[in-house]
């Protein structure tokens, strides 16, 4: 599979050309089970030849704790991934892609990876949504909320835009935000390598196993 390399900075500069807009689903507490299908992309893998520094974000997990995402990743391969339960496409679509993709790996590298999602939208999803919705995609999946101030800066740091929930003109809420999965070495603590939404299962099958040792997919 070939892979891009790109400098953090563009991917900073170009953060809010990449924005995705997601409606309001049904019903957020459902299990999700969709995932995409189609033959992997040849660019699925950006590996940055500039990593990020991890976010430096203290926020409330689904069991209503402190969550240090960098102390309590440290040392550990990390996938995160900022979206939130009412959107009813990509969002889900992502997180079961990487949820099968993780059941094909060992259970000791499946214990060593973090998945992190952390919403876009906190004024709905609390603790206790968000442990509703990702108990249907993994419930092994660290799913974190807090001050939106505090979360959209922190995306920031990551080249990761994302704006407050608003309503369209249909009166749906809809939530504008970057749909990029960051990987982040087990070795440096640093962003090094990151996924578009065109991304697919079997891209995440092939290049998890590589990146839970830090490696370039």
């Amino acid at each position: 599979m070939r892979k891009n390399t790109i400098a953090a900075a563009a991917l900073l500069a170009a953060a809010t050309l990449t924005l995705s807009a997601c409606g309001s689903s049904a019903d957020s507490g459902s299990p999700v089970t969709v995932v995409s299908e189609q033959a992997g992309s040849e660019k699925a893998a950006t590996v940055l030849d500039k990593p990020f520094e991890k976010p430096d974000l203290v926020l409330t997990d689904t069991h209503g704790k402190k969550y240090d995402l960098r102390e309590q990743t440290a040392g550990k391969p990390t996938l995160i991934y900022f979206g939130y339960t009412n959107c009813p496409d990509i969002c889900p679509t992502t997180m079961s892609n990487i949820a099968v993709a993780k059941k094909q790996l060992s259970k000791a590298d499946q214990d060593q990876l973090r998945i992190v999602f952390v919403t876009t939208d906190p004024e709905r999803d609390t603790p206790a949504a968000l442990g509703k919705w990702l108990k249907g995609i993994d419930p092994q999946v660290v799913g974190l909320t807090g001050d939106f101030a505090t979360i959209q800066a922190g995306a920031r740091t990551v080249g990761i835009s994302i704006e407050p929930p608003s309503k369209d003109k249909n009166g749906k809420t809809v939530s504008m935000h970057g749909t990029q999965v960051i990987a982040f070495s087990p070795k440096t603590d640093a962003g090094y390598v990151l996924y578009g939404e065109d991304a697919v299962v079997d891209d995440y099958i092939k290049d998890l196993p590589k990146l839970i040792k830090g490696e370039n997919p």
